[in-house]
């Protein structure tokens, strides 16, 4: 029998060096959080009034839903609870992703008026200063709002909970915040090339959020292919709380994949690093 090859002294080194950076990136990320959160708490009516805003602007999206179901009993097949679902469990985890990640967007700015270059020359990894630049803890609104119809849904719906179906509540929603993060990173690293281009990154995230609030029924196949094998945003929430549901999915896909979210969550934020340390490796300083 061939012995097996321990590995090198380069391997294990870098190894530890991934993790090192991975750790100093998280402590990192937590520091500049914590400046930001001291600077919102001392203004706090001015948090407390952001936030509400914040709540009632996201409260909106809904309420539209609800004045369509003033004039139908269903959509898509749907109805208002089973779309409450899919309306609560893709917004908190789009909620959580902004919270945590939203500040990416503003790469493209950056990289425009050349103040990436101030990041680049500090011993931290610049996603986690981009991450957590200008933390805005006033988006807890739109996660308090989607957690509300999230509540509504599960209170109103007809559904026999089984332990597992009790697991994948909140398996999908974390999952679904991972997956949209790693849109986020995509978009922010296309940005080292097209410098204006969050409005296309947006169409991914706040226009997939969209998305996901409605039925795939009311969607084109070519499009719910398109999300479920491009994009896949359909694992955020279609494809799980259709098992939630017990309805099929329209692509005819095995039930089983309805518990692939965390799979295709880690699958999503390999590429995403990936892209992101290319985007980065690409980046030659503001005016070049």
């Amino acid at each position: 029998m061939d012995a097996v090859a321990a590995p090198g002294p380069e391997t294990v080194e870098a190894a530890f060096a991934d993790r090192s950076r991975l750790v100093e990136g998280v402590r990192a990320y937590g520091l500049i959080v914590a400046m930001w959160l001291r600077s919102t708490m001392a203004y706090r009516a001015s948090f407390v009034m952001t936030t509400v805003g914040n709540f009632l602007v996201t409260g909106f999206d809904f309420v539209t839903i609800m004045l369509m179901f003033s004039h139908v009993d269903a959509l898509g097949g749907y109805t208002l609870p089973e779309i409450a679902l899919l309306y609560g469990v893709s917004a908190t985890a789009f909620g959580l992703c902004d919270l945590l990640l939203g500040s990416v967007d503003r790469v493209g700015q950056r990289v425009r008026d050349g103040t990436l270059d101030t990041l680049l020359v500090r011993p931290v990894p610049v996603l986690a200063q981009v991450a957590a630049d200008r933390f805005a803890l006033r988006r807890l609104g739109r996660i308090t709002q989607a957690l509300l119809v999230l509540g509504y849904a599960l209170a109103t719906l007809d559904v026999e909970w089984t332990p597992l179906k009790v697991f994948l509540l909140p398996v999908m929603v974390l999952s679904g915040a991972a997956i949209f993060g790693a849109v986020f990173v995509v978009g922010a690293a296309f940005q080292f090339y097209a410098q204006d281009a969050s409005e296309v990154q947006n169409a991914f995230t706040y226009g997939g959020t969209t998305l996901l609030q409605y039925p795939p029924t009311v969607f084109a196949r070519e499009l719910v292919r398109g999300v479920t094998f491009v994009v896949p945003l359909a694992f955020v929430s279609w494809l799980p709380a259709l098992y939630l549901l017990g309805r099929d999915y329209p692509l005819d896909l095995p039930r089983w994949v309805a518990f692939l979210p965390p799979v295709v969550a880690g699958g999503c934020w390999v590429l995403a690093g990936l892209v992101w340390r290319v985007g980065l490796r690409s980046y030659r300083s503001t005016g070049s």
